[in-house]
């Protein structure tokens, strides 16, 4: 089919309301204490079965939650005393000093307006408390982060941080902090401001591709927007796509590759449902109801991991206070 028939097809859908058949998760994490939003994944190079989902309890006090493939929490690995900690993502291989490189996750923490990073699997903090962000801000809420996406270049090996925010302006709504680590520890610089913003909703979910270079993020309401995610590259708008698939909230984002075809799998949260989008392309493939409610992030992975998920893993958040884990050979992307 072409675009414009995936277009009318998506049109219809919509407009008959049609209850796509729900796809059963593989396991069901336990429950979180308030409100989980996004998940992360960590493959484990020693062990993948021993894999970590992390994700975020977004509340005042509020806790980055670790579970093993089995949705149990890992208590000892769980970070708490956070205050609303929003999104979270993960990135392999940082250099921390001329010897050492570790895993780390960052997420953001919205009512002490800065992100937080820690290094995985020990939980480490690496950031002395946190790093600000959104600091020469004056508007009301313009101060307070949610998404965030983790670009490691290809070019350059540098680790950035791209973050969003409650609310900002129409042109460099996104601020991109290099983090760097020295003699003297680890901070983040501001690198750049960029990226459009609708102004009719918000902007959280942020995912960055590190293979090619580029960073999506959903203007809630308008569109899946596309970037470049090398600061070298600039800052013109590659793509604004796909709004019209969805009921009303684009939210989470995450990034499938294979081989030979890479996918975006996209929450369309009040439909209840995910949608499919060919990564080269743009274009709209198919829609899923994997069963959860309101989903804000996801995740996911196509490496095995183990017994438990051979095929790959997706991770969803679900509106009961916990994510729901799919084996992703269920969401049958290759068919």
């Amino acid at each position: 089919m072409n675009k414009y028939i995936y277009f009318i097809v998506g049109l219809l859908l919509l407009s008959c309301g049609k209850k796509l058949p729900v796809i059963e998760p593989s396991i069901v994490t336990e429950k979180t204490l308030h409100d989980t939003d996004d998940p992360a994944i960590w493959i484990n190079p020693n062990d993948a079965s021993k894999s970590i989902v992390f994700g975020t309890d977004k509340e005042t006090e509020g806790a980055i939650y670790a579970f093993n493939l089995d949705g149990k929490i890992i208590k000892e690995k769980t970070i708490k005393g956070l205050k609303r900690p929003n999104n979270i993502d993960l990135e392999y291989g940082f250099q921390l000093n001329d010897s050492t490189k570790v895993d780390i996750i960052a997420f953001t923490e919205r009512e002490r307006q800065q992100i937080r990073l820690f290094s995985v699997p020990d939980m480490k903090p690496l950031d002395n408390g946190g790093f600000k962000v959104f600091e020469d801000v004056t508007e009301e809420g313009a101060n307070l982060p949610m998404g965030i996406g983790l670009y490691k270049s290809p070019i350059t090996k540098r680790v950035y941080a791209i973050v969003g925010r409650k609310t900002g302006p129409i042109e460099g709504y996104l601020y991109q902090y290099e983090l760097v680590s020295d003699s003297l520890g680890v901070y983040s610089k501001l690198t750049r401001k960029f990226g459009q913003f609708s102004a009719k909703k918000e902007i959280e979910a942020i995912a960055v591709d590190d293979k090619n270079g580029i960073v999506y993020y959903s203007d809630e309401g308008h569109c899946i927007r596309k970037y470049y995610a090398e600061p070298s590259k600039g800052d013109e708008e590659i793509s604004c796509f796909g709004g019209e698939y969805f009921k009303s909230d684009i939210e989470g984002i995450a990034i499938a590759h294979y081989p030979n075809k890479s996918f975006l799998i996209v929450s369309n949260q009040q439909a209840g449902t995910f949608n499919i989008f060919d990564l080269k392309t743009n274009t709209f493939i198919k829609e899923l109801n994997l069963g959860t409610l309101e989903t804000d992030g996801c995740d996911v992975t196509t490496e095995s991991l183990g017994n438990k998920f051979p095929n790959g893993l997706f991770v969803s958040m679900n509106d009961e206070m916990n994510f729901f884990f799919h084996d992703l050979a269920k969401l049958k992307l290759l068919e």
